[in-house]
């Protein structure tokens, strides 16, 4: 719609005074001949300079003194651009006193630009031709500062501009920013303040609170976006402080705009709504209680309460003693491990389990007795550049202090100073270095260190009585029944050879034997050039297993040890027994939530033998290169080419592929099993391996490594009785999770309307219904929960969640649905592999939650800008901690998203820039370019489930689009990734 022209001042007058005097809007319109549109904004304006004027009535002198007012005026060269109203006789029309000269084809005025103060007029702009946007912005550019400056403006003057729709634009409001003029906002008030209590806690170096005041008309959405943009400006200022907002927010919510913030006020504060909000950064951090109104006031007055405690105080100093591995201990047990006599150790037994045994013992007993240690203590505060000669000089600074003398103080002080700008210039240097080494691990455990950021680590408890109820809980589903013959048969025996070359002659008690089919492949072997590298990966930090090895001693000696470790790893191997030292496994409770409520809220964590996790390592790829092409297409774990995102896209397009149709509707089913990996029989998974073409050799192997397994509880310092159990696979092993997989490899769907999609032991089964029949859906679940009845796995009916999606307008209540005559709960969302998903289909809840945890990483971002690191090292830092948590899954629902939600996506990147100073590739292009990359390997693979969605028209050059109904079925990732590669 074309620009209204604007009225002239006596026809708006009688507009007003027509309102006034009770005329309604359409009557005025009549009367007049002017819009009624037009008419309401005349009155609005009207109101609004009236409020103006109320709302600055007190106002002194000297605040008008530092307004700088500004408009566009047009002058009329010959007589006025108006209508005139006269009295004139008939025929007199033409009249020259009744006619105003203009001339002809415009040209008859001039429009100019200026400003002035209570001081006196600024400079005068002439317009030429057709004033706009880009026009007005350079008007201001070359006119506002200077004339401030002329006028001698001085600081904290107040620019009034015009409310013309070329005035108030996004981009004018962007350029009044970029030079650093603050724009005022009629949503919003707000105020912060900069303080340094007298005691205060170590971590925070001030406290910078915000009064906020947002109006009842406010936009919110631009009143909230406003005031983050304000936060986060202070805290890339001031990355050590702690910022604390107060005030009256009305129906406005900052944490939409900023999840990281915490809101503290949860009392009414204005008839029953909770208008005025309190938020930080800091969990746990007041506790509100309401008070009585001051006066006449109808908002309540809030007590906060602090409850924050300091780390210094909550945390205790930990003491820890650690080996120090040095080049000249690392030498010496080099040294003392080359020049041991094997062949003592191999004659002076024929027993697999004792030779291991014998051998790890020995290697422990070497490392205690060589490696020197270093007992330490540390506390919460500590920062990483903070070196012992810092510490030095701080004492002779609290010395002096002390003497009173100020001169060597002041000294003192200054020597602290300078030293401390070192050693955070030095620590700088070393992290840099390790950017550039790709030594993440460092990286991540300095920034810890200088964000004080310590994880709620589980607190042990020296109950013996706890210890061992949870050692009898984590063995409750071991039974004898559960426990298979791993004898061998009496045929075809031969006896155990440690040197597989030389026969080894019996002795007693008799040597284990091994069994070789003559059907059979020869056993799995490995070469010393394997294990070596595997011993080269290991990482030194890991802690050692029951058997006392550690990594370390493992990855620095690994040429001595390697030809032992061989002889060991293919000797039990070939003998189908795996030593009984390296099954052994200590079991380690770790709480699932802050409060404990029962012993199945202990997940049980398994520490077992870093021997026995690398010769997994090494039988890990051998077993995949054997089961992975008769895996069940829909398990997405532990396979190449597959991932959670494929396991969730896959599910979402069944779904919105039967959604648009009409009359229909999906049932989806989160399955929940208890303990799952402990329930593994041997016996069933032995058999299950042989039916997938498994080696009789190695799945004996594998039978044996989960029989007769002994394993203890430790919790703080306190051990537990060994038990010893023959079902499960301990959560911890290499092999847990692809073993899980193969012993439910068998659970398919037998309907074509049923999905069951798995990913290790997440299993989901998704009916598609169509005119309200059921019965494929029911018959599935009970087929379900037969199989897992016959294959000792039990399903937890409390945890398993069912979710509808249905957007029919008419619904009728569905008939529930029952597990072991346990009513199953139905969710409005659910996290599904990492990903939230909604029963409306809606990816806020998701982008919310990234959006906060990558607004919490943008602080070790504003630290590392303290500490002067390049760009280069910023923006690495950058893509791999942030943008990695804002493009999680970014290919699942970044199409769908909303444009709100996509600003907000674009708001934490752009405040990374601001921090950085460099450019950074916007979330719509890591989009484009994800999605084709993700796609083109689906279409490179045959073997994956989507590869059949990809279909190439007859010419070759472009893939058959998929026919979609619904917006959201259009922008899921099938159909937006077919119209990507089609547009490359």
């Amino acid at each position: 719609m074309g620009k209204t022209k604007e009225l002239s001042q006596d026809l708006r007058d009688r507009i007003v005074d027509l309102h006034k005097s009770g005329m309604g809007y359409k009557n005025i319109s009549k009367l007049l001949g002017i819009k009624v549109t037009t008419i309401g904004a005349i009155k609005a304006h009207v109101e609004a300079r009236l409020k103006y004027a109320n709302d600055h009535l007190k106002d002194v002198q000297s605040d008008w003194k530092k307004v700088l007012w500004s408009d566009e005026t047009k002058i009329e060269l010959f007589g006025l651009n108006s209508t005139h109203h006269v009295w004139r006789k008939k025929n007199a029309a033409y009249d020259p006193r009744n006619t105003v000269p203009t001339v002809k084809h415009g040209g008859g005025n001039i429009m100019f630009w200026g400003c002035f103060t209570a001081k006196g007029t600024g400079l005068l702009h002439r317009i030429t031709g057709k004033m706009d946007g880009a026009m007005y912005r350079a008007v201001l550019r070359d006119n506002l500062l200077p004339s401030a400056r002329k006028l001698k403006m001085g600081r904290g003057w107040v620019f009034q501009r015009d409310n013309d729709p070329k005035d108030t634009a996004k981009a004018t409001k962007e350029w009044l920013k970029k030079n650093h003029i603050k724009h005022c906002s009629p949503a919003l008030e707000y105020l912060f303040i900069n303080c340094r209590p007298f005691y205060s806690p170590r971590e925070f170096a001030s406290f910078i609170l915000a009064s906020v005041y947002i109006t009842t008309d406010a936009d919110v959405r631009e009143a909230q976006r406003t005031l983050a943009d304000c936060i986060q400006q202070v805290e890339r200022t001031y990355p050590d402080a702690l910022v604390i907002v107060l005030g009256d927010f009305n129906q406005s919510n900052l944490s939409y705009e900023l999840p990281g913030y915490k809101q503290f006020i949860k009392c009414p504060t204005r008839a029953e709504n909770t208008l005025d909000h309190c938020y930080t950064t800091v969990k746990d951090a007041y506790w509100a209680i309401p008070r009585a109104a001051l006066g006449l006031s109808d908002h309540v007055m809030v007590h906060l309460i602090p409850t924050y405690r300091q780390k210094l105080k909550l945390i205790k100093p930990s003491v820890s003693t650690t080996k120090r591995w040095t080049s000249e201990a690392v030498e010496e047990l080099r040294t003392c491990l080359d020049t041991t006599d094997w062949d003592m150790f191999k004659g002076a037994t024929h027993d697999l389990d004792e030779y291991t045994d014998t051998w790890t013992s020995y290697i422990h007993f070497c490392e205690e007795r060589i490696l020197p240690t270093r007992t330490r203590v540390s506390y919460s505060n500590d920062k990483p550049w903070f070196t012992p000669k810092l510490r030095q000089i701080r004492k002779e600074k609290e010395a002096a202090l002390k003497s009173g003398d100020r001169d060597c103080y002041r000294e003192a002080k200054y020597r602290f100073s300078k030293e401390l700008r070192r050693a955070k210039s030095v620590y700088s240097e070393k992290l840099q270095q390790q950017f550039t080494a790709n030594d993440s691990a460092s990286v991540w455990r300095g920034l810890r260190q200088i964000t004080d950021y310590r994880p709620q680590a589980s607190k042990g408890q020296d109950d013996k009585a706890l210890c061992q109820s949870l050692s009898l809980h984590y063995a409750r589903f071991d039974t004898s029944s559960a426990m298979p013959n791993t004898s061998p048969p009496p045929s075809v025996t031969a006896p155990m050879d440690l040197t597989p070359s030389k026969a080894v002659p019996s002795s007693s008690p008799p040597p284990l034997t091994i069994t070789h089919h003559q059907s059979s492949p020869p056993p799995f072997t490995n070469s010393e050039q394997d294990v070596r590298r595997q011993f080269a990966r290991l990482n030194p930090r890991k802690a050692p297993g029951p058997d006392g090895v550690s990594p370390s001693t493992l990855r620095h000696c690994a040429e001595e040890l390697t030809p032992v470790f061989t002889d060991i790893f293919n000797s039990s191997l070939e003998s189908c027994q795996v030593p009984a030292c390296l099954k052994t496994s200590t079991i380690v409770p770790v709480p699932k939530k802050p409060w404990i409520t029962g012993l199945n809220d202990y997940r049980p964590v398994a520490l077992t033998s870093v021997v026995m996790k690398s010769l997994e390592r090494l039988i890990l790829p051998h077993l995949k290169s054997i089961t992975t092409p008769l895996l069940d297409p829909l398990q997405f774990a532990y396979r190449a080419n597959r991932s959670v995102d494929d396991a969730v896209n896959l599910a979402l397009h069944s779904i919105l592929q039967h959604l648009d149709s009409p009359g229909t509707y999906a049932r989806i089913l989160f399955v929940d099993f208890s303990s799952a990996f402990n329930t593994i029989r041997p016996a069933l998974l032995q058999d299950k391996l042989s039916q997938l073409s498994v080696p009789d050799s190695l799945c004996r192997w594998i039978t044996h490594f989960l029989t007769d397994r002994r394993q203890y509880v430790r919790l703080g310092k306190t051990v537990s009785d060994s038990v010893s159990i023959s079902t499960g696979s301990p959560q911890g092993c290499v092999l847990s999770p692809l073993l899980f997989s193969l012993y439910t490899n068998c659970c398919t769907s037998s309907h074509q309307s049923v999905k069951l999609i798995k990913f290790a032991d997440d299993t989901t089964l998704i009916e598609l219904i169509s005119n309200g029949d059921e019965t494929a859906y029911r018959r599935e679940v009970a087929r379900l929960v037969s199989w897992c009845g016959h294959n000792n796995l039990q399903l937890n009916a409390q945890k398993t969640v069912e979710m509808i999606v249905d957007f029919r307008k008419v619904t009728a209540p569905l008939p529930p649905l029952a597990l072991m005559d346990s009513p199953i709960t139905i969710a409005d969302s659910f996290r599904f592999l990492g990903t939230t998903i909604t029963r409306d289909l809606k990816w806020e809840p998701t982008i919310s939650s990234l959006i906060k945890k990558a607004q919490q990483r943008m602080f070790f971002l504003r630290k590392l800008r303290k500490l002067k690191l390049p760009p280069r090292m910023l923006a690495q830092f950058y893509t791999a901690i942030i943008e990695s948590i804002l493009t999680s899954s970014l290919t699942m629902w970044y199409a769908d998203a909303t444009v709100r939600d996509r600003l907000r996506l674009q708001r934490v990147m752009r405040a990374a820039k601001k921090v950085i100073g460099c450019r950074l590739p916007s979330i719509q292009d890591l989009y484009i370019s994800r999605t084709r990359r993700r796609a083109g390997r689906i279409t490179a693979d045959p073997s994956h489930p989507g590869h059949g969605l990809f279909s190439p028209l007859p010419s070759g050059r472009r893939l058959r689009s998929i026919r979609t109904k619904t917006s959201r079925y259009t922008n899921s990732f099938f159909p937006s990734a077919i119209r990507l590669l089609n547009t490359k």
